[in-house]
């Protein structure tokens, strides 16, 4: 990238500097881009837009690159597709897309042969006149008669239900809004269970509401006022139960509403108990309960649906298997394990008194249990990828234990893959941990430190980061570029030991974790620190702004998305989304021990005057998760404290949220953006 001190190069923008000072636990902390929370101050709109100008700039040169890099990303994607349909009740669910347009098209049709297809839901239409459109939820009524939404229109995760007469075509009256993630259909065909959020957008209350009544008279039929929960709902497989669920991230309550008494009191499976976690999935007679209660990897558990607190073990403990979850049907139960690092499926015949595991053919792989709605069936929906190989459906016999193939998916293009290539290797943390590492190449693949790299890793919440396909990246690997994810501490993938050691007072391991993976990468000559670049997320774009400061001359590029960088003062402030929750995740830096701990790594607290990686940094104005305003003030501070002249880029999208652009085609435009900024350095 031309060096922007030419003369014939624009300026970046400089943020004004506004001191605001605060004293914490004997230390006077100075924050002179607290300015720019305030998004309704023209000045803020100004230099954010200011931001996106320089950045335009500075990418002009590459325009054409990433023109090349759009083009071919969308010649790889069959625009005119379909999903595999499942069977719910009598009729055959699924979703297509068509060329030219960015969103899907929700279609079912009759069961039986020859059945013509109805378009249920074109999400096309309903995003026509917004910039920004999303579904928070898409359920079907048990009777198939009713269409229940929720959805979005600016990124902010406000959701607005509206329900469709799939017979007429037509919307009903009914439309509630300001609502969070989820809801479930009662038995009845005309009770709705939403939820509503708090001040923080915490969802803390789930209502009931009667179609064509006014949202003045829905029921409040659950409240959890404690600021650490979040409260969800579904409607069982079994379609026997509403689910309601409270967790925090240490502990958590289930209660149960019978579906075909929607108005009847929720009853409780069992209250909760410090540092004890649990779920509950309904079968046949029988609760199935996931939980690590004196089980840290957690087992199954079972109860008797008439008295749901008498657990008994059904699945123990074992330490070389974690039990991510279960999923019940009428004669069989999954439970989704994860062992060496992979995930295993292992199943039981209810009716035979017989297990066995679902095996899998690559050394890394990913996979991950459908939908399944229907409850009485001896299939099970899996979809199948590893870095090399595109989804591919199947339909399990779970008693048969035999797959079919259903669909794999198209890669255009010339894609083949048996020109590439997969390993899993380990690296040695500092303090002697084996960290896995998937990664993918194009072969033949000389180990002589020149290839680029690009290192990717998430880490924390216990989200494991699975190694599936992703044909845009293929536009990478194909120019010369390994992939790599580093399964750091902070995700789940060896088990809940490396989740509980990538979080609170060792959250640094995390951080430190990929440190070690990219100097073993370097060591081992699959690449070098001139041609490494580091991409990671949200909390991974936190991790990418503690490497930046802790190592920056082993990376020549980071890419930090939506990152979550400014730590204490966020989690100083429990009016903003998430933060009160998560004390439970980071700790609570109004404790003197946390806020000591979080000082030694939060990014915008640690930026130095000393040279930085080049850099480009993302982010959404409506972002409800991770404030537009933590990538903006950091930017500012790193641009004002930065020793070298290296690029530093700020692209802010001023209409979508957390998750970029809503429609698949501007989504490749974005990955076009992240690709040409790390190809071109």
């Amino acid at each position: 990238m031309p060096d922007p001190l030419l003369s014939d190069q624009p300026l970046p923008p400089v943020a004004k500097e506004v001191p605001t000072s605060q004293l914490l636990h004997g230390e006077l902390r100075l924050d002179p881009y607290a300015w720019l929370r305030d998004r309704d101050d023209p000045e803020v709109t100004a230099y954010l837009e200011a931001e996106n100008a320089y950045t335009d700039a500075m990418m002009r040169h590459a325009e054409p690159l990433q023109e090349a890099l759009y083009q071919e990303m969308l010649a790889r994607i069959k625009e005119d597709d379909a999903s595999v349909p499942a069977r719910h009740g009598e009729y055959l669910y699924y979703s297509r897309t068509e060329t030219g347009k960015a969103y899907p098209i929700y279609c079912r049709r009759h069961a039986s042969e020859d059945a013509p297809e109805q378009i249920y839901f074109d999400q096309n239409a309903e995003a026509a006149g917004h910039a920004f459109y999303q579904l928070g939820a898409l359920e079907v009524s048990p009777d198939h008669r009713l269409l229940a939404i929720l959805e979005d229109v600016n990124g902010y995760e406000d959701f607005t239900l509206r329900v469709k007469d799939l017979g007429t075509g037509l919307w009903l009256a009914d439309r509630v809004e300001q609502l969070g993630f989820g809801l479930a259909w009662a038995s009845d065909n005309v009770t709705v269970f939403y939820l509503t959020t708090d001040e923080a957008k915490r969802t803390d209350r789930v209502w009931r509401h009667l179609l064509g009544t006014r949202r003045e008279a829905d029921v409040a039929v659950f409240h959890e006022p404690g600021v650490l929960y979040n409260v969800g709902v579904q409607r069982s497989r079994s379609g026997e139960f509403i689910v309601i669920s409270s967790s925090s991230f240490t502990d958590a309550e289930v209660w149960l509403v019978n579906a075909a008494q929607p108005a009847a009191p929720a009853k409780l499976v069992r209250a909760r108990r410090d540092l004890v976690e649990y779920d509950v999935e309904p079968g046949d007679g029988w609760l199935y309960l996931c939980t690590n209660e004196d089980a840290p990897n957690f087992k199954v558990m079972r109860a008797p649906v008439d008295a749901p607190s008498a657990w008994q073990e059904w699945l123990p403990h074992r330490p070389d298997a974690f039990v991510e979850g279960v999923h019940a049907f009428r004669r069989f139960v999954v439970v989704q394990e994860r062992k060496r690092g992979l995930r295993t499926l292992r199943v039981a015949d209810l009716a035979r008194g017989t297990t066995h595991d679902v095996e899998f053919p690559e050394a890394a792989y990913g996979v991950s249990v459908g939908a399944n709605p229907e409850f009485d069936t001896a299939t099970l929906r899996l979809t199948y990828s590893s870095l090399v190989t595109p989804n591919t459906v199947f339909d399990y016999d779970l008693s048969e234990r035999t797959r079919t193939q259903r669909k794999k998916d198209e890669v255009l293009g010339g894609y083949d893959e048996t020109q590439y290539a997969i390993e899993r290797l380990e690296a040695t943390a500092r303090d002697g941990t084996r960290v896995p590492v998937s990664l993918m190449y194009r072969t033949p693949f000389v180990r002589d430190g020149q290839r680029p790299l690009l290192l990717y890793a998430y880490g924390s919440y216990g989200y494991t980061m699975e190694p599936t396909f992703s044909s845009t990246r293929v536009s990478l690997i194909d120019r010369g570029f390994v992939f790599a994810i580093a399964h750091v501490r902070g995700g789940q993938e060896m088990g809940r030991a490396w989740y509980d050691d990538g979080k609170m007072m060792r959250k640094m391991n995390t951080f430190t974790d990929f440190i070690d993976v990219a100097d073993h990468l370097v060591r081992e000559q699959l690449t070098s620190p001139d041609r490494l670049a580091a991409n990671g997320g949200s909390a991974g774009g936190l991790l990418m702004g503690v490497i930046a400061n802790l190592r920056p001359e082993l990376f020549r590029t980071i890419v930090a998305d939506v990152p979550f960088v400014d730590v204490i003062n966020t989690m100083l402030d429990a009016s903003i989304p998430l933060t009160a929750q998560e004390w439970l995740q980071w700790g609570n830096p109004q404790e003197a021990e946390a806020y000591a701990y979080l000082r030694t790594y939060s990014p915008y607290d640690n930026v130095a005057p000393k040279g930085y990686p080049r850099m480009l940094v993302t982010s959404g104005i409506n972002d409800s998760r991770v404030a537009f305003w933590e990538p903006a003030k950091w930017v500012a501070k790193l641009r004002a404290s930065k020793t070298d002249t290296r690029p530093l880029l700020l692209k802010m999208h001023l209409g979508a949220g957390h998750g970029g652009a809503s429609g698949r085609y501007e989504r490749l435009r974005e990955t076009a953006l992240r690709w040409a900024f790390i190809l071109d350095g």
